[in-house]
């Protein structure tokens, strides 16, 4: 039962880490390697309301916090990407040079050692299936579920969604019905990097806001996407089973240190058996020869 429980909570955690980084890709076809750096910062921003501004409400500095990401995402979009769009390479190598210079520059400003952390939502414990199971990883799991629940919702029902799933789909389509690329490939970065702060407060209560912690983000939300599939939303969730349950197994059989190993097997095999993933979309070799 402990396999069951706890894979289920890392699944699910590890989905709350990858959506963001699917969602961008998905939409503007960009891949944001500062995803990790996003998700520390935001943490960060949060712990310095709480910690520097005396009697500063806890969700006062979520909302701001979550915002300012999403709008330093936006930035990242319309100041230095928007000048590379469709050179891949460049948009890799940029991405992951802003994320590279926001860890280590906060590393630099002071986020050394353990002294950072955030408060749980809900303090406490409880028994599922027999299983002690923390409040927190139980709000996470929930908000998880309703997280991919609002996003089926947002992407299906409303016009802003549809808008980005047209994009998605036939960008050239899209925009000779007169949706705007650059704009929507701002709104996905700004969506994508709200999701990585949201998930930073909901599972950063359980650890401790570091640096490295941003690096590790960004390797298991690329091992997510790559076996889900690049663009593919489905396939990020599925993914994110998949690895749970396998680090989970992992830390029970082995050791909590190959978890890393775990996740950047996954990248390898899956690029030698099925580069295009799960349910990506890219094309194989057989068919670019």
């Amino acid at each position: 039962m402990h396999i069951l429980v706890y894979g289920v909570i890392n699944s699910i955690t590890l989905s709350l880490i990858s959506l963001g980084f699917a969602l961008v890709y998905s939409i503007s076809r960009v891949p944001n390697f500062a995803h990790g750096a996003l998700y520390i910062t935001t943490g960060y921003i949060v712990w310095l309301f709480i910690n520097k501004i005396t009697g500063f409400p806890y969700l006062l500095a979520i909302i701001l916090g979550i915002s300012i990401s999403g709008i330093i995402g936006a930035l990242i979009y319309r100041l230095i990407l928007i000048r590379i769009r469709g050179m891949e390479i460049s948009e890799i190598i940029a991405t992951y040079a802003i994320g590279v210079a926001i860890l280590e520059g906060l590393r630099w400003g002071g986020l050394r050692g353990m002294t950072f952390t955030l408060p749980v939502f809900i303090s406490g414990s409880t028994e599922i299936l027999g299983v002690t199971v923390d409040f927190q990883r139980i709000v996470v799991v929930v908000c998880g579920a309703l997280t991919f629940l609002f996003l089926y919702f947002f992407t299906h029902h409303t016009r802003v969604g549809l808008a980005l799933r047209g994009i998605a789909q036939d960008e050239r389509a899209a925009m000779m019905l007169g949706i705007d690329s650059d704009l929507t490939a701002i709104l996905s970065l700004a969506i994508g990097s709200a999701l990585a702060g949201f998930a930073a407060l909901l599972l950063l209560p359980l650890g401790n806001i570091i640096v490295e912690a941003g690096y590790s983000v960004l390797i298991f939300a690329v091992a997510v996407c790559v076996i889900g599939g690049l663009g593919s939303l489905l396939g990020t969730v599925i993914a994110s089973f998949i690895i749970g349950f396998a680090q989970i197994l992992t830390d029970k059989y082995l050791s909590t240190h190959y978890q890393m190993v775990v996740a950047l097997l996954a990248i390898i095999i899956t690029l030698i058996v099925k580069p295009s993933g799960l349910f990506g979309k890219q094309k194989e070799l057989e068919e670019r020869v």
